[in-house]
This record gives C-alpha cells, structure tokens and sequence, in this order.
C-alpha cells in the first residue's frame, strides 16, 4: 500500500533555509524529530514552525542556532528557553486563525513533519490526537513526510487524510507523551466549587489541561446533558462520558459529538477516543471560529491567568516583558461563549502565586500582554469567589476584584486603587 523509508532517508529532502511545521502537542513526531536534529551539521537557518509539542526538542538546542529557529505560535516549557537564547520567535496569532498563515501563504511551508495512525485497507489514516493546523500545512507544504506509528489512535473528523497526499512514510511503534491526572490541591477544588456552580444543565464546556479543569469536572457529576466544545481535552472527560453527564446533546453545532482539535492525557485517553465516532477531532479554525462556538447554547468558557488587573484587564500570554506561553484560544472562546445565548465566559485562577505573590494587581507589569480586554471580560474567579464584571463600571470592578483577592493583599490593592484614582489614572 505504502512503502517505508527509514526516518534518515525521509528527511534527506530537507534543506537549509527550509521553513518545517510539526503537528502539535502530544503528536509531535519524535522519530522524525530525532532524525531532523542529527542532521545539523550540514542544515544551516532551517525554520521549525510549531504550536506547544510534548516530548523532545533537540532542534531547540542553543548550540544548534546555526541550524535551526524556532518560530513558535505557543510557547511550551521544551522550547521557552529559545526566546532568551536568540534562536527562537514568537508569533502572537490566534488559534482560530493559525491555518490561514498557511493558506494564505504568509508563511511559506516546504515541508510538514506529521504523525499518523495505521493506514485502513483503503488507504486512510489519521491525524489522531492532533489535527489544529497540520490539515492546512499539508495541504500547503510543498512535500509531506509522515510518521506511523501503530499506538497512534484513529479518531473521526478532518484528521482523515490518505496515504497519497503523503510523500514520505516512517513506521514505528512508539507510545505518545502522557500525562497523568493530579490530585488538585485545596486551593484549586475550591475554585473548581465555585466554577461547577455557575454551569447549568445542557451547557456545553470548554476547559483544558491542569488542575483547575479537573477540579471542575470532579464537580459535575450531578450534571445532566452537558456538552464538548473544546480546544482539547485529557482524561477527567471520560467518566463524565460513561456516565452520560456529557452526551452533548443539546449542543447547537455538531449535536452528539464531542469536539477538539488536540488531545493531552494518559493511555486511558488514547484507548479511549481509539476508533470512537463520538469524539470528533477538527481543525482549529472550525472548532476556535466565533461563528460556531456562539451556536451553543449556554457555552462554557474556563481559561486561565497569569495576572488580572482592577479594570478586568486579564494577561494570559507573559510575565511582563517576557514570553510564556500565548494568545492560543482564549479570546476565541471567551468570546464565543459570551455571545452564545446563556453562555458564560470564566477566567478561573488562585489568589495568590506559590511565592504569595497577588495574581489581582493594580495594573498589569510593564509590558504584560492584555489576551482578554478589559470589555470582553466577564466572570473571575479565584478560591475566594466569583466577581462578575460585565456591565461594571471601572470602580465597580476594582471593588468585586477586591473581594476576591487574597485577604492578605486586600488592603494594598485597595489603597493602590485609590490613589490611581486621586491621580486621574482610573475613573
């Protein structure tokens, strides 16, 4: 059906001034990306284009800046150190909007490093447990070199793609990067608590990995007729699923079905959305487009932060002036489940940092990034409460953002606030 090469062979066609996208996250193609980073010697300013990959990056190596940089959308912990060494960007984009950078050929591909399930006894194969914008750089990549791997899972959706849109193939037989599932501390149940009790029945959920997104969903199992729309999701889903607490059966788009565009957990995970119709995996500009989230009814946004300040302001991308992470779909869901009839567009976070630091401050750091604006905000929550901002005026919010803080920086935020307004800077 298909012939084999070795990974060497394959990525012999990869030359310097090449620009390189890998499938993301926990499909990121380790065989090939092995066999791509042993070849620096003789590749010189080659461009490794990626979202967040789990496993290695030898690629990412200061020492081999002469070879390869790193263009990244989203700043994972194997890469982050790139920004500070010189040979590594970071291109701000929205998930929603990342495969238009390939279609519109902002970004130029020549070649696409992907990560496939088996083929059938037709020809097809799947992008398993990743499809974001690898459809879009396959379809646009002048050539494409693919990784098989018998313990990728077949999953449904856009990821189907057959072996003659491949130019290269590598077998092997290799068990995907895991995570497994942490007991949330008492901190983050209590958020968990207070996020759980805004969800209705036949609300339809977005949430991603951590421990905050599990501590929700250990909280709804007296649920009914929940639903998935989300960028990913791991492993605190499935019981959910067995129980028919989510059966997505009042979603607005894609009824049924439970929607990513990634997936991040344990081999229980894998084996479960292995050849399972219920789980759709679609492309990030499907699954993160406005236009569709909104569909759903009482959509459930729960994302994160670095720090929000007494406006509503929320930095979810740096730690100031520094590069941490990135835009990814926050905005995307924010938004969509704020226009979504009933939704609700939550920004769950502690207190206070491991070091006791306020996480509400009296104005972002210097050079923070705003991901979510101050007029697209809605709920905060911390494990002291929920503060609704919608609607509120600046001074309104200062004081609903005052009560959810730490007790211990109450004060300071407080009297930081009004002297900002004694000196004009807030109204």
């Amino acid at each position: 059906m298909y012939t084999s090469v070795t990974a060497e062979e394959a990525l012999k066609i990869v030359k310097s001034n090449d620009k390189i996208y890998l499938q993301a996250a926990a499909a990121a193609p380790q065989v090939l990306i092995r066999a791509l980073a042993a070849r620096h010697e003789e590749l010189r300013n080659v461009e490794i284009c990626q979202l967040h990959t789990e496993g290695e990056a030898p690629y990412a190596n200061p020492e081999l800046r002469d070879s390869f940089h790193v263009n990244s959308f989203f700043i994972g912990k194997n890469i982050r150190h790139t920004l500070e060494a010189g040979n590594g960007s970071y291109t701000p984009v929205f998930l929603s909007e990342l495969p238009l950078l390939f279609k519109r050929k902002i970004i130029n591909l020549d070649v696409a490093l992907i990560h496939v399930s088996v083929p059938d006894q037709h020809g097809y194969c799947s992008l398993g447990v990743s499809v974001e914008a690898t459809l879009a750089a396959i379809q646009n990549a002048k050539y494409v070199i693919a990784q098989v791997n018998k313990q990728m899972p077949r999953t449904f959706g856009d990821g189907i793609i057959h072996i003659s849109e491949v130019n290269a193939f590598v077998e092997c037989d290799e068990a995907l990067p895991a995570h497994s599932m942490v007991e949330p501390t008492a901190v983050e149940k209590q958020i968990g608590d207070y996020v759980a009790s805004l969800i209705e029945d036949r609300s339809t959920l977005q949430m991603g990995i951590g421990s905050i997104p599990n501590a929700v969903l250990t909280r709804l199992g007296n649920h009914k007729d929940l639903g998935l729309h989300t960028e990913m999701f791991s492993d605190g889903v499935i019981d959910l699923i067995l129980k028919d607490v989510i059966n997505g059966n009042y979603k607005g788009v894609n009824p049924g079905r439970a929607l990513a565009t990634f997936l991040m957990g344990s081999k229980r995970l894998y084996d479960y959305v292995n050849d399972n119709p219920f789980v759709e995996m679609r492309t990030s500009d499907y699954v993160n487009d406005v236009s569709v989230i909104k569909q759903n009814p009482r959509m459930v946004a729960i994302n994160s932060a670095i720090e929000v300040d007494m406006t509503g302001q929320v930095c979810a991308d740096s730690i100031g002036t520094k590069m941490y992470s990135g835009v990814g779909g926050q905005m995307d869901f924010i938004r969509g489940a704020s226009l979504s009839e009933g939704g609700k567009a939550i920004i769950a976070l502690p207190s206070v940092t491991n070091r006791g630091i306020s996480r509400i401050v009296p104005s972002l750091k210097v050079g923070a990034g705003v991901v979510t604006t101050r007029a697209h905000v809605h709920y905060i929550i911390t494990e002291y409460g929920i503060a609704n901002l919608y609607g509120k005026t600046i001074k309104q919010r200062a004081k609903a953002l005052v009560d959810i803080a730490h007790p211990d920086h109450r004060e300071t935020l407080e009297r930081e606030f009004f002297e900002s307004r004694m000196s004009g800077v807030f109204c």
